[in-house]
């Protein structure tokens, strides 16, 4: 596996010319080493956890358990119709003292708090604890946990991820290894996004030989305390927490227009419509997708005056709505 790229001192021009447009993940060194949280990190588990319930404000935070058994690594139950832990809501002072309290357990359960919005839990975190360059309508968010392993999995989103305590270690792919990842099922998720089905660290590759070429392929972060890390937009990416406590704070945006819809609606579109279809046809429309929709070719409409394009030229915000309105009401009459 290569090792992903490090970067010293990173401010905002520097991450906004050079590491976002190169689109690949990226090792933002030192990023947070003077957070106040990260600071109590490097005194003890014991002093970080003080500090957080100094932030707290009774509001309970979103947690995942799971059983000894599972040995940290969260994932489906006996099939894709069934998951390895339960969802619950605990108060934050309670969770805290419930994963220090597993920490000598030779087979802890698995305890992590998962997904919980700053300034909705921890207002004063929020305000106390800042990445300067990131504009502070992004909503940041905190995980807490034990030596948990987080499965392979892509966000419809950019990412930093801050290690506030433990190590964490990623593993990463490029979407292009999609097809070797051997994915999960689109709308039956543990956690919201697709994941792949084959264990990173004990891959069967008897099941899913393509896996091995991704391994070839594959990135790895290793983060200690106070670095952050660029995820990229669709990145795939396995994430192994390595101590008995280990805290993470990321932020997510996605800078594509907020008008175009879900990627994720066309796609179910697209099979429901198009995988079944006779393989010549499949064919067909596989050329009008790459020349339409990913423009394969170019400009598919350049040689069309603009009042000639139709819904292939831009169209006005009320004209798309139009557009959408049409294909929903189009849908609803052949179903009905």
């Amino acid at each position: 596996m290569q090792a992903v790229q490090q970067y010293e001192d990173v401010t905002e021009a520097r991450f906004v010319s050079e590491i976002l447009p190169a689109n690949r993940p990226a090792i933002l060194k030192g990023l947070i080493r003077d957070w106040p949280a990260a600071q109590a990190a490097r005194q003890s588990d014991e002093a970080v956890v003080a500090y957080l319930k100094t932030c707290e404000n009774g509001v309970p935070v979103p947690t995942i358990l799971g059983d000894p058994k599972i040995k940290g690594e969260f994932f489906y139950g006996e099939n894709t119709q069934s998951i390895n832990f339960q969802h619950t809501k605990m108060g934050l002072s309670d969770a805290l003292d419930r994963i220090l309290a597993e920490a000598p357990a030779p087979e802890p359960a698995a305890i992590y708090i998962q997904s919980a919005p700053i300034p909705a839990h921890l207002p004063r975190f929020a305000d106390e604890n800042r990445v300067a360059f990131i504009p502070q309508i992004i909503e940041p968010r905190i995980w807490i946990g034990n030596a948990l392993r987080v499965q392979t999995h892509y966000d419809l989103s950019h990412n930093i991820a801050c290690l506030v305590a433990g190590r964490r270690r990623f593993t990463l792919f490029g979407p292009d290894q999609t097809p070797n990842l051997y994915p999960g099922p689109l709308d039956i998720t543990p956690a919201g996004a697709p994941i792949s089905m084959v264990s990173l660290e004990r891959p069967d590759l008897e099941r899913y030989p393509r896996f091995a070429e991704a391994l070839e392929h594959a990135w790895f972060a290793d983060l200690e305390p106070g670095d952050g890390l660029f995820v990229p937009y669709f990145w795939w990416h396995h994430v192994r927490s390595f101590e008995t406590f280990n805290i993470l704070v990321n932020y997510w945006w996605n800078n594509a227009r907020a008008d175009l819809g879900s990627p994720y609606q066309s796609l179910l579109h697209t099979i429901l419509t198009m995988r079944d279809l006779p393989a010549h046809q499949r064919d067909a429309w596989r050329v009008m997708f790459d020349y339409y929709a990913f423009q394969s070719h170019g400009d598919p409409v350049a040689h069309l005056a603009p009042g000639d394009r139709g819904a292939l030229g831009l169209v006005s915000p009320t004209a798309n709505r139009q557009l959408r309105i049409g294909l929903f009401q189009a849908e609803l009459n052949r179903l009905l």
